[in-house]
């Protein structure tokens, strides 16, 4: 089964004081930091790279998930390998030849992950590319922007996925909260990105508490029916 894994997402932090936010995620319970790597061409927006990714990688030990919103997700690998990534996602709408792709990603050593937007069905990754590949990123915003409101109607694709791959991480990314989270979780995500939600909560870490339990919970739940 599944275990919840919670991935505050690195663009809600103080961008000022990476490392120290990168820590204090970590003590709070956080299983992984999410990384968002956006080109200014994939989506409008320009965050960081391999040498930011590789600056704060000393600081914690927490599982760096990085989320490739980039043109050309290929070119990438080998350096966020040697920054010190552990999960590259890239996004199928992005790849022509995604089980290269993932076998590249593998070689490198790291996990592949593979995004959808909210408008891009499953079937664009079931079968080969979602057996081959360790998660499915199901986005619930259109990516390139923090602080959207979460996209309830993405939530049978997320259903429909977990259905059909009841082992795999899937992981859902935008708009989570207090508020949303029990959506995610009964649709069968067990990989939640927060950012708002958890960077600017009174306590952090009572909110990632509350995300695993209820992930945890929900997916006992879905296991004994699946």
């Amino acid at each position: 089964m599944p275990v919840a894994k919670i991935s505050p997402s690195m663009l809600s932090s103080d961008f000022s004081q990476l490392a120290v936010e990168a820590k204090r995620m970590y003590k709070n319970g956080a299983d992984w930091l999410h990384l968002d790597v956006m080109d200014g061409h994939f989506v409008p927006n320009l965050t960081w790279g391999a040498p930011i990714i590789s600056a704060i990688r000393p600081h914690t030990e927490a599982y760096f998930d990085c989320h490739m919103m980039v043109s050309n997700p290929a070119q990438w690998v080998d350096d966020i390998a040697k920054a010190g990534g552990q999960m590259y996602t890239f996004h199928i709408e992005a790849t022509q030849d995604p089980l290269g792709l993932i076998k590249q990603i593998h070689e490198a050593g790291m996990k592949a992950g593979v995004a959808i937007k909210p408008n891009t069905p499953i079937d664009a990754v079931v079968g080969e590319v979602a057996e081959k590949c360790d998660m499915i990123l199901v986005m619930t915003v259109e990516p390139g922007f923090g602080g959207q409101k979460f996209m309830a109607q993405c939530m049978p694709k997320v259903e429909a996925l977990r259905n059909k791959y009841p082992n795999k991480d899937i992981e859902v990314d935008g708009g989570l909260s207090l508020e949303t989270i029990d959506a995610s979780a009964e649709a069968g995500a067990n990989v939640i990105v927060a950012g708002t939600g958890i960077f600017k909560a009174e306590d952090p870490a009572a909110v990632i508490q509350t995300f695993k339990d209820k992930v945890n919970k929900a997916q006992k739940d879905k296991f004994k029916t699946i």
